[in-house]
């Protein structure tokens, strides 16, 4: 150590800070690895109902790591591991142009934790080497530890492990472990909790939420209330491309095709859960190019990151000279050229544009794509106009609605806390009814204060010239008579926000703590159009933009991806890769600053551009594992995807369903992870929590 000190001191100030970077990222590489594996083996001799969660931290931080490091080994943040118990250990089988350039064999393993050598800067191979030491020893260590935690889950079938445990809806649950007397590890894992984030949740926050302070809680129905089971959206399909052939008159062949919804897109034969059929194939942040027929999956810039024809992965060339040269329409092309995909039963519509257009392709039809988008956006807007398919599900609720057993429960604990409750949705009363009648029970509308039906979502919100009309419960027809008031246990349809405004005179039922000298809380914010209004729905264009932006209120997004996505990102293939993106990424800035502010030579950037290279493996392998064409929801490639910006920019809370909220107070307080925009932000700092209802001045 004294020599170490010694040369320390030989050392121009740059090439020090370079050298205690470097053993930084070393020791923190290596008490990652050694903590994160114990941590996770900690947490699989834990019951599988108490799920614990290793939350990452920000590569920036290296220094304060090793300091959380040595204060915990039982619950820790750590940059090399996210691991909680696997749920289901399923398997997911690629599609072919994904597989082409994406492999999970040993061998590509090996390769891709290689890492190259500069030909004459032995200070540069210096980190080189270390990273790679550290980044094939993670590899390793979580092969091993997978080894081991697999043994602890023989003899248990799927069925036995999501008996105890929730798959789209781990939280920690302590309530076993009630113990007044608490060990040195208990205490280390306390202090880990205060020091960094380990409490994984059911509900997320974006922003600061107290639902103490809502006293009005509304809900849409189709994906929110109720959700489908699998043959909905081939139901849907059907009948759609059925329409297709009769009413556009599409070749008759098509019918006898094998056309089916394939929720795998383009990954046949694979066996899955039904949880996993209906994530297979997302289709939020998705969009259809009207000029080509492509289906598009956006970045947060609008830029396209992966298109598909038909049942084949446009190439990189293809898409660049598509788009300009940049892969992207400018705003005003874009509202011409490209139709989202903003909601589940888009899956339906997703498919069979893919099928129509790869039926043409294969068989060398000409075709219009504008004409062909047309005519399968038609048809699909014309199965859900005529009623035909909700009338099929109606008629067998047990066929098509799945079972929502914490939903009751989640309801009753919002009216018993004194919030009113109001139901918006698009879908005719009597589908609705057939619904609530099915998940909660022939009472379902006591717990209602109002109930709308064929709202029309968006213009509910946005136009003033709707009048609310009564609904005939037991026909189900439209009564003619004028509307003056909105009345308990009774059913209106149409409407729009003004209207609601106009009809109910709520006060808040609440009382609030506040300063003496402020101002009553509801001389600050007028009924519906406050942030005491919180309204939960699947679709963001549909249910909460708008409701957002127009009208202040708190917004929650029903976001089904989340659950599968966070299984997904517990198999140990995922985890290493995405530590080994971190490593990479961490070690491409210390080479960078190795090689100091001189002109790049030659043999310094083919260096940059393996490691580069390798990074870009590793976040196809990440691409790979999710097992559907286009990646993760909330990704694009390697940026967050127009859905996630919009998920971020227009809701408050998201989740993977309402029965989320069974796990949380009535006066909760949701605390978002982190409001850090740019990358010199401090992470962690919460300014906005607290802010929302203080005093206006």
């Amino acid at each position: 150590m004294a020599n170490d000190m010694t040369t320390m001191t030989m050392m121009p100030p740059l090439a020090i800070a370079t050298y205690l970077s470097v053993l930084v990222v070393v020791i923190s590489i290596a008490s990652d690895v050694i903590i994160g594996v114990h941590s996770f083996q900690v947490a699989v001799r834990a019951p599988a109902a108490a799920a614990v969660s290793i939350n990452t931290r920000s590569s920036s931080s290296s220094s304060s790591s090793m300091t959380t490091a040595t204060t915990s080994t039982c619950c820790r943040s750590s940059s090399l591991f996210a691991i909680s118990i696997p749920i289901s250990p399923s398997s997911s089988t690629n599609n072919d142009d994904i597989n082409n350039s994406n492999s999970s064999n040993n061998n590509d393993y090996v390769s891709m934790t290689t890492l190259p050598r500069h030909p004459t800067n032995h200070d540069a191979n210096e980190i080189l080497s270390r990273a790679e030491k550290a980044l094939q020893l993670m590899h390793e260590e979580v092969l091993a530890s997978y080894a081991t935690s697999s043994s602890s889950l023989d003899g248990m079938g799927d069925d036995d492990i999501l008996s105890q445990s929730d798959a789209t809806d781990i939280i920690i649950d302590n309530s076993a472990d009630s113990d007044d007397d608490f060990d040195e590890d208990d205490e280390d894992c306390i202090l880990s909790n205060l020091l960094t984030n380990n409490i994984e949740s059911s509900v997320y926050a974006n922003s600061y939420v107290d639902l103490g302070k809502v006293d009005t809680v509304g809900f849409d129905f189709d994906y929110t209330l109720v959700t489908y089971t699998t043959e909905l959206l081939s139901l849907i399909y059907d009948m759609s491309l059925k329409r297709l052939v009769e009413e556009k008159e599409y070749p008759r062949e098509m019918l006898s095709a094998g056309l089916k919804f394939d929720p795998f897109f383009s990954i046949r034969d694979a066996h899955i859960s039904c949880m996993q059929f209906m994530f297979s194939l997302p289709t939020l942040g998705l969009a259809v190019d009207r000029e080509n027929g492509w289906i598009c999956h956006l970045s947060y810039t609008h830029k396209v990151a992966v298109a598909w024809e038909g049942r084949h992965r446009v190439s990189r060339p293809r898409l660049v000279a598509e788009y300009s040269g940049k892969r992207s329409l400018s705003p005003s092309k874009r509202k011409i050229r490209l139709k989202p995909l903003n909601d589940l039963f888009s899956m339906a519509e997703c498919c069979l544009m893919a099928d129509t257009v790869q039926y043409f392709l294969d068989r060398n039809i000409r075709f219009c794509p504008r004409s062909a988008v047309t005519d399968v956006l038609g048809s699909i807007t014309g199965t859900h106009i005529s009623g035909e398919f909700h009338r099929r599900v109606a008629e067998e609720p047990e066929r098509y609605f799945e079972q929502s057993p914490h939903l009751k429960k989640v309801l009753e604990s919002l009216k018993q806390s004194g919030k009113r409750l109001i139901f918006v949705s698009n879908s005719p009363f009597w589908y609705c009814n057939a619904g609530m009648n099915y998940v909660v029970g022939p009472g379902w509308r006591d717990q209602w204060d109002v109930v709308i039906t064929s709202a029309g979502k968006p213009a509910f919100y946005t136009e003033d010239n709707r009048p609310f009309r009564e609904v005939d419960i037991v026909t189900g027809k439209v009564k003619f008579k004028q509307v003056d008031k909105l009345e308990k246990e009774h059913v209106y349809t149409s409407g729009c926000l003004k209207e609601l405004i106009q009809l109910i005179n709520w006060r808040s039922p609440l009382s609030f703590s506040q300063d003496e000298n402020d101002p009553p809380y509801n001389d600050i914010y007028s009924p519906f159009t406050s942030p005491n209004v919180m309204y939960i729905g699947d679709s963001l264009f549909a249910d909460l933009v708008d409701a957002k932006r127009e009208f202040g209120w708190t917004t929650a997004a029903v976001t089904p991806e989340v659950g599968w996505e966070i299984e997904l990102q517990r198999k140990k293939e995922f985890i290493i890769a995405d530590r080994a993106i971190e490593m990479l990424l961490n070690t491409l800035r210390l080479y960078q600053q190795r090689l100091g502010t001189d002109l790049r030579s030659k043999e310094d950037l083919e260096v940059m551009d393996k490691l580069e290279r390798t990074v870009s493996r590793w976040r196809d392998e990440q691409t790979r594992l999710l097992g559907n064409p286009f990646g993760s929801v909330f990704r694009a490639r390697y940026t967050p995807s127009l859905f996630a910006h919009s998920l971020r920019r227009y809701c408050d809370l998201y989740m993977s369903n309402v029965g989320s909220l069974r796990h949380y107070s009535p006066h909760h307080r949701f605390y978002p992870e982190s409001p850090k925009l740019l990358s010199h932000e401090i992470r962690g700092s919460n300014p906005e929590c607290c802010e929302s209802y203080l005093p206006i001045s």
